[in-house]
């Protein structure tokens, strides 16, 4: 439905801070639909991050992959050896209600769409199910944040301060 300015009306409202860390705690696993192999995509900058500094099992989504990052690719997230906690989708808008549906039909607990990603009716879809619904964050990011691996530019410096560290030039 337009607003005054011709753009959607986002009628959604997400979880708050809390709520997302909670659904970050309660999870073991987390399944990539959408996933590359394609170090310049965001899904492998994710997944990247997911292996390395995160306690979930990680599993990959992509019917046109047999493998991504030396792991095995499934096509689709009926063919996971487990139910997800947490489903990421990196996919078009216009797939979005279909990843939502797949999502309530193996018992995820919780749709997460990544930055950029707002889609109403995939909400409602999972919402209307019982899952938790995260739309328009990055699951790495708010990780990172929630446990002090986020520095101004988005990287673990390694120094635990709460001072602005001061660089010498020279």
């Amino acid at each position: 439905m337009p607003g005054a300015a011709g753009a959607a009306v986002r009628n959604w409202q997400g979880p708050t801070a809390g709520a997302r860390l909670g659904i970050l705690h309660r999870a073991t696993s987390v399944a990539i639909v959408g996933a590359s192999d394609n170090p310049a995509r965001a899904s492998y900058f994710v997944a990247t991050y997911l292996l390395s500094s995160a306690p979930y099992e990680v599993y990959f989504v992509n019917p046109r992959a047999d493998t991504i990052m030396g792991q095995k690719s499934y096509a689709s997230l009926a063919d996971l050896p487990v139910v997800p906690d947490i489903v990421d989708v990196f996919r078009r808008h216009e797939d979005l209600p279909g990843v939502a549906r797949e999502a309530v039909e193996v018992g995820a607990k919780t749709l997460w769409l990544q930055l950029g990603s707002l889609n109403e009716e995939a909400a409602a879809i999972a919402e209307a199910a019982g899952l938790d619904v995260v739309m328009d964050r990055c699951l790495k990011i708010e990780h990172a944040r929630f446990h002090g691996g986020l520095h101004l530019a988005g990287f673990d410096t390694g120094v635990i301060s709460s001072k602005r560290q001061v660089v010498a030039r020279g």
